[in-house]
């Protein structure tokens, strides 16, 4: 933690001429930046940053160019998503693979190199992008994956993260058939005859991931460093690992298991990590129950002896439906095709599931977290809102700054009550824009153009968040910042929802001043100005004179961490 910095002392850094978005409360820009010690010391004129400079400055001229305070992605799973990323694991996501066919070519090439039975992991695949399922012609099937790698078990999770596509092999070594039972919350897709055919969606997927070899401690390391090196070329300085612990050693192949927990802890303590990591606990996954969540607040692992400023558990995610692409968040009003979903939590009847969730939720708050629970349908949502309303009315506490995940269609009741308690929402504007077209077709036009409100959610006093939640969108601030601005899809280009766009202010603050304050950090960063943690990113442009279709390749022309310039590009 850097001590405050002497105010007669020279700058080690100044940004001179560009436009500077402070991102504060009346989003006031300026010309020039600062920095001394790892903190922000002045924020102003050109002329009068420039008189601070001493001859040990590194002065740098932005030439019009944006800075804004560092970009604070509020929902990345940082080790999933290094860990997705080649040689960990095949890239079969969008642009790179676009058929059936290029996913099969990809597997097929993986198998001749490696030896028979080893598993072959992938990740990212979209049956929205791809060419065989246009139209809902046909899912991916084991087969598929049976023709090119018969001797290799195949483990293909999709860019969301909620379903598995398996090859027979890999079902042969999970045990998976037409009698396997089905974990609760969990979905294992059959043919006519009853037969798995390779998908398994949400808790179901945990049938084959636990057959899955887990990572070593240094594959870990190595996918943490891979992804803050790519979250710094892309202006990222902080952002919030969202569920690690005992209840994550199933999710994205491991990835997300304590051990990940205390390789960032020892990270932070050698001054090694290169990013501000909040941390959320996932003490159990889909499909849990009261019982775990007891279980894991006596047994989790808090990292101990690190800069808070650094890496900081916050509190507790949980998990309370799954994803309107699958059909597994909970809705009032049925999905296109049928069915409601139901709540993923332990219970055999929705009353039963409200029941648990509920109690989930009021012992994490009675200890003390902060809770970010992941829910997405509308009657979901209700049910989480409502239970953070129990909690809070049974054991009061100041300020608890729970908030839901995704809150793809929360609704204006649920958003008057997060309003009332000072909660917030984290909403994910590039899924939007990457789904928009598929949900139309599940879910009606009217709750296709609503999903993600954040305009309402805004107008009704919610504090609203974004975040790429990467690994299932690629962490580009710029196009969930265009995303919210144009409201448009990635696949047709049509506007879906134009009421809920807001402008750039709201979209800037939601990336920075609103997410420290998701991570109670809002009196040290989140804002450009003197005091605050000299995190900046600047933009290779000027932020408020870019078309919004162009911002998302708009590149990042530099990222401070610190104080210490972590990445510049060439010219810079």
């Amino acid at each position: 933690m850097h001590p405050n910095p002497d105010p007669q002392a020279t700058p080690d850094l100044v940004l001179l001429d560009g436009e500077v978005l402070t991102a504060d409360a009346a989003f006031r820009t300026a010309r020039a930046v600062a920095i001394t010690g790892g903190t922000v010391t002045a924020v102003g004129t050109t002329d009068a940053v420039r008189a601070l400079a001493g001859p040990r400055t590194e002065v740098v001229d932005l030439r019009g160019r944006t800075a804004l305070p560092g970009i604070n992605d509020s929902h990345l799973h940082g080790c999933a998503f290094g860990s997705t990323r080649p040689p960990l694991a095949l890239d079969v996501g969008f642009p790179a693979v676009r058929s059936i066919a290029g996913i099969q070519a990809a597997v097929k090439d993986a198998a001749s190199r490696l030896p028979e039975g080893a598993w072959i992991r992938g990740n990212g695949w979209d049956t929205g992008y791809l060419t065989e399922c246009a139209d809902g012609r046909r899912m991916p099937d084991r087969a598929d994956l049976d023709a090119v790698a018969p001797r290799h078990p195949v483990y293909l999770q999709d860019f969301s993260g909620h379903l598995t596509w398996a090859n027979t092999r890999a079902l042969d070594l999970a045990g998976v058939t037409a009698d396997t039972p089905v974990p609760e919350g969990g979905v294992v897709h059959v043919d006519g005859a009853g037969n798995p055919t390779g998908l398994l969606a949400e808790g179901a997927q945990d049938l084959v991931q636990r057959h899955l070899p887990a990572y070593t401690r240094d594959q870990i390391e190595r996918a943490i460093r891979e992804a803050v090196a790519t979250l710094q070329r892309e202006g990222i300085t902080s952002y919030t690992e969202p569920g690690l612990g005992p209840g994550g050693k199933s999710l994205f192949a491991g990835a997300a298991g304590q051990l990940t927990l205390d390789v960032y802890a020892d990270l932070a303590r050698a001054g090694d990590l290169g990013a501000r990591v909040g941390v959320l606990l996932l003490l159990t996954g889909m499909g849990g129950s009261a019982a775990d969540i007891a279980e894991g607040l006596a047994s989790a692992r808090v990292p101990k002896d690190v800069d808070p400023r650094i890496l900081r558990v916050l509190g507790v995610k949980l998990f309370a439906d799954g994803i309107p692409p699958n059909k597994t968040a909970w809705m009032s009003e049925e999905y296109t095709t049928g069915g409601h979903g139901c709540l993923c939590v332990h219970g055999a009847a929705d009353a039963l599931r409200t029941r648990e969730l509920t109690e989930m939720v009021r012992l994490a708050h009675a200890a003390g977290h902060q809770l970010g629970v992941h829910v997405t349908g509308d009657l979901a949502i209700d049910a989480v809102v409502d239970a953070f309303e129990a909690a809070q009315a049974e054991h009061p506490r100041d300020d608890p700054r729970h908030y839901i995940i995704h809150a793809d269609l929360v609704g204006r009741r649920s958003l008057r009550k997060l309003a009332a308690h000072g909660f917030g929402a984290n909403m994910n504007p590039a899924i939007k824009w990457t789904i928009a077209d598929m949900l139309e077709e599940m879910l009606g036009h009217e709750r296709a153009a609503y999903q993600y409100p954040v305009r309402s959610a805004i107008d009704a006093g919610v504090p609203v968040t974004a975040s790429s939640d990467a690994p299932v969108t690629y962490p580009n601030w710029r196009q969930g910042i265009a995303a919210m601005l144009l409201r448009e899809s990635k696949a047709s280009g049509r506007t879906f929802g134009p009421q809920e766009r807001v402008g750039l202010p709201d979209a800037v603050r939601a990336y920075t001043a609103n997410a420290a304050w998701q991570d109670f950090a809002e009196d040290w960063k989140g804002t450009l100005e003197p005091g605050k943690a000299a995190d900046v990113t600047v933009l290779d442009g000027t932020l408020t004179a870019i078309d919004p279709h162009d911002l998302p390749d708009t590149p990042v022309a530099m990222t401070v961490f610190d104080g210490r310039v972590v990445h510049a590009a060439e010219g810079v």
